[in-house]
């Protein structure tokens, strides 16, 4: 979810949605170890998001065994190596799911992470590996900022992708990702060349599913669910171990409230699925202003049209829901953001005499 699981984002869902796993936006291999601030900036995050993921791309192996040492240097509790993504520019370079065409060097970009993390654990340093003297100050200032002191450990190393490229060819696939022996394997139930378009294909996954699981591989599916009831039916349908909520939650940090009981539900084979949560309104702007005060403090004021997007995800399934969010698409603040919101109350105070509250603090 590239421009979307930013740092702020991830931390809101994680205080609010409390999902079992978290992963970064997906970062590019080369800017990692040539130490580029924006994309170091993609690899910030706060101890409320733990467990946290760091989600890397790029076809270059020996960049991968660089980029896994930064990884861990960093403190981040796993690797994902995406070999999913389905943008033009990312999958026609090779990367991404543009890696399924070539599955001798996507095994050797495991192979290369995968050793990456084992010599960081045994006691290699990043000025070992040869990263350039700039690379090492943005590095070292990052994980300063982070608060972390990295306990050298080896961290899982999984996969995301699809169940093919141009068409569905999951089984061959699975057997090739199966020998480089990630500890988890994501599949997007869509090929490469149908993007978001159509159904996710469950059926696929499912097979794929039956076939790495014997080998001791964790198999987690992605595609079209909007909340935890359609998870439970999905996980009890395919026998994965597991699913990945991505679009679901754009808007609705929400959709992750209710795991333990849903992973208790499928524990005792309980058909009833408990409701999801419901915010109200107030609930909703509220974590909305929340949302925006933090991306400024995090990302920066002058970032701030990248939090527009998410301003209007929240905007929907309540009176003028529209004509608010065409508003808040155009704010540059969470000042603006609190004065539409207030705005808003104040006219439905004054049209319905709905007992709201008429102001929302920004803290």
């Amino acid at each position: 979810m590239d421009g979307v699981t930013d740092s702020a984002f991830r931390h809101i869902v994680a205080i609010h949605g409390k999902p079992d796993v978290v992963f970064t936006e997906f970062t590019n291999v080369h800017d990692i170890c040539s130490g580029k601030l924006k994309a170091l900036d993609s690899l910030r995050y706060s101890e409320a998001e733990r467990p946290v993921i760091a989600q890397i791309y790029g076809k270059e192996p020996a960049l991968f065994y660089q980029a896994a040492h930064v990884v861990c240097e960093l403190g981040f509790d796993g690797l994902d190596i995406n070999m999913g993504c389905p943008s033009k520019n990312v999958a026609s370079s090779g990367s991404g799911a543009g890696l399924i065409r070539t599955p001798n060097l996507a095994l050797e970009l495991i192979e290369m992470a995968r050793k990456g993390v084992q010599d960081w654990a045994a006691g290699q340093t990043l000025a070992q590996i040869g990263l350039k003297a700039k690379a090492l100050e943005a590095i070292g200032q990052l994980q300063s900022e982070l608060h972390h002191s990295s306990i050298r450990k080896t961290i899982p190393l999984s996969v995301k992708t699809r169940i093919g490229f141009d068409r569905n060819m999951i089984e061959e696939w699975s057997s090739c990702l199966i020998q480089g022996r990630p500890e988890v394997i994501s599949i997007h139930g869509r090929t490469l060349s149908q993007m978001y378009r159509g159904q996710s294909d469950w059926e696929a996954i499912a097979l794929a599913a039956s076939r790495i699981q014997p080998h001791g591989i964790l198999v987690m599916g992605n595609g079209d669910i909007q909340s935890l009831g359609e998870s439970a039916v999905r996980i009890r349908g395919s026998g994965v171990n597991g699913v990945l909520i991505g679009r679901g939650s754009l808007g609705n940090p929400w959709v992750f409230q209710g795991i333990p009981k849903i992973r208790e539900m499928l524990r005792i084979g309980q058909a009833c699925i408990p409701p999801q949560h419901a915010p109200t309104l107030e609930e909703k702007f509220r974590i909305m202003i929340q949302h925006a005060s933090l991306f400024e403090r995090v990302h920066g004021p002058e970032r701030f049209v990248r939090m527009r997007k998410h301003l209007g995800w929240y905007c929907s399934g309540f009176p003028y829901a529209a004509a608010m969010r065409a508003q808040l698409v155009r704010t540059h603040s969470t000042t603006d953001v609190v004065n539409l919101v207030n705005q808003y109350q104040a006219r439905t105070l004054a049209n319905q005499n709905l007992e709201i509250p008429a102001t929302i603090p920004a803290s």
